[in-house]
């Protein structure tokens, strides 16, 4: 025991002396941030400045005599909340500083009882998943449809959701996601009619649409088309600083009151967020606001639709654009997010990108279609997704590959990647410099693309549906084993397997893994996205129920 105990103080020490200062992760932002890599992610500052923010360190204080307390408002925090509340035209406005996920937990969780069921788009986060873990809740889902030659998730149609609370009754609450990672809006008057017929709340995760009720550019906020609970991320598409996010409560009842229980979201509030919130985290959350509300909008709207025009004339490359609106569930669409598909597409021409290590016709060790990992049977990489390639030999170009090329080449930092696209969050930060440079980095990258045949009629993740097994908490609290991915095929999972961002599940605990969806992993990591979710990392293992047969 005492050879343990020293062994163990001379590892410490060995690890005290490998952390050098220029190692120490504040230096190497400063260093980042000094570099030409330019964000078109999240958050929405972009690093431009600190509009009207002082030094954080000289500002941050805890709960002292004149500055209130977040949760026991009385005075000056509990008047910003409510002048946020009218800013939004929400009747309760929270400000939340473990970002949009805790006000998800405590939406969900507030509002279904421990054990009862929920309706939640398939799209959505891995957040609204824990929430079903925590309050272990059985889970239906709605799935919403695609974008043909696109590779994206479409909308949610009010349709849709009426045909599942018809078939399970038992439904305590709706939660849908809307914009989507990709700006994709749904129909949330359409879908709050049907959930309010039903005498059930709506919560609308629109993290991605803080900024919507700035600008007659931007679509309108589920707060105005009658959602009851809404959940913003400032941090994603405004002013403020990471983790940063709302809450708000709308009273829709006809006569009165609010369809979901308002008490009980409040008290999980309390419970998820931190005991020690963040003043600096407070108040760049009003910070923000204000800023926002005092802004021209006008230079930005300009700005992105001269981008845009210029995106649309592509050869090869395609933009969503606002064409889309009435297509694939979508009723409207977030003009802020640059969202390029690959689908179709070669590299026929990588000259001068060689020290880089971007070659033409090599996509950084994706498969090729010689039957390996994530092949199937016989097809080409991308055929599950409808991305692989037809008739014509040349490889496809991936979104994984347009990344790569953005970063190495042109230092430019997408919000994502998926199979087909990438998607670039724009925000009222982003300046001519920023948006021109994406611009002729995406223009350069077309001229050198080919079109390539690609099969249209094959079957995508997006339509892909998973037998369930059991709930998501029976499963995760269940007895687990261990078995190697390539072989989990009809095994239950145990453990979540998404790619993040955005941390959608392609097969979530208590589902059988078929064949087809493990196809889809293999196919992704041989496409070097970032599939996330099971405990070991090296996705050689994936931990599964273990059955009695």
């Amino acid at each position: 025991m005492e050879m343990k105990k020293k062994t163990q103080k001379k590892t410490q020490r060995e690890m005290q002396r490998g952390m050098q200062r220029e190692d120490l992760l504040v230096n190497r932002l400063v260093r980042y941030g000094k570099t030409n890599m330019y964000p078109f992610h999240m958050p929405g500052h972009k690093r431009t400045g600190s509009m009207g923010f002082p030094d954080p360190f000289t500002v941050d204080i805890t709960e002292i005599d004149g500055f209130d307390n977040l949760h026991h408002p009385e005075g000056i925090l509990k008047r910003s909340m409510e002048w946020a509340a009218g800013v939004y035209g929400a009747d309760r406005t929270y400000y939340l500083v473990n970002g949009s996920s805790s006000g998800i937990l405590s939406a969900i969780c507030g509002t279904v009882p421990r054990g009862g069921r929920i309706l939640v788009s398939r799209n959505c986060h891995k957040a609204v998943y824990h929430g079903i873990f925590l309050n272990q809740l059985k889970a239906s889902y709605v799935y919403p449809q695609e974008v043909p030659g696109l590779g994206i998730q479409g909308g949610i149609t009010p349709q849709d959701v009426d045909q599942m609370l018809r078939r399970y009754m038992d439904t305590k609450a709706v939660l849908i996601v809307s914009p989507t990672y990709d700006g994709v809006v749904s129909d949330i008057r359409g879908i709050a009619q049907v959930v309010h017929r039903a005498g059930l709340p709506l919560i609308v995760d629109e993290a991605h649409g803080a900024h919507f009720r700035y600008g007659e550019m931007f679509p309108c906020s589920a707060l105005d088309l009658g959602a009851d609970v809404v959940i913003q991320s400032v941090h994603k598409t405004m002013p403020s600083l990471t983790q940063t996010a709302l809450l708000h409560i709308k009273n829709n009842r006809p006569e009165g009151g609010c369809y979901a229980n308002a008490q009980k979201i409040d008290r999980y509030i309390h419970m998820v967020q931190t005991t020690s919130p963040s003043y600096v985290l407070m108040a760049s959350i009003e910070n923000s606001i204000y800023q926002m509300e005092h802004m021209d909008l006008e230079p930005y709207s300009q700005r992105l639709g001269t981008l845009r025009q210029r995106l649309s004339g592509l050869k090869c490359l395609r933009l969503a654009g606002l064409d889309l609106k009435g297509t694939s569930g979508i009723f409207d669409l977030d003009c802020s997010k640059i969202v390029l598909s690959t689908r179709g597409t070669s590299l026929a021409d990588a000259t001068g990108w060689e020290k880089s290590g971007i070659k033409s016709g090599i996509n950084s060790g994706i498969n090729r279609g010689d039957n390996g990992p994530g092949s199937g049977q016989g097809r080409g990489p991308g055929s599950v997704s409808g991305a692989g390639p037809g008739s014509d030999s040349l490889p496809c170009f991936t979104g994984a590959m347009l990344d790569d090329i953005l970063r190495r080449v042109y230092r430019l930092e997408m919000e994502m990647c998926g199979a087909d696209y990438v998607t670039a969050i724009s925000t009222v930060m982003d300046n001519d410099q920023g948006l021109s440079r994406l611009g002729d980095a995406l223009c350069e990258i077309d001229s050198r693309l080919k079109p390539v045949s690609w099969d249209t009629t094959a079957s995508s993740v997006y339509s892909m549906r998973s037998d369930t097994a059991m709930t998501i908490a029976d499963a995760m609290d269940g007895e687990l084993h261990d078995v190697k991915l390539k072989d989990s095929a009809g095994c239950i999972s145990g453990e979540f397997i998404y790619i993040y961002p955005p941390g959608i599940p392609i097969v979530a605990p208590g589902e059988w893994i078929s064949r087809r969806a493990l196809d889809i992993i293999l196919e992704y990591m041989d496409k070097k996205l970032p599939v996330q979710g099971p405990e070991d990392q090296e996705l050689t293992y994936l931990k599964a129920v273990k059955t009695t047969d």
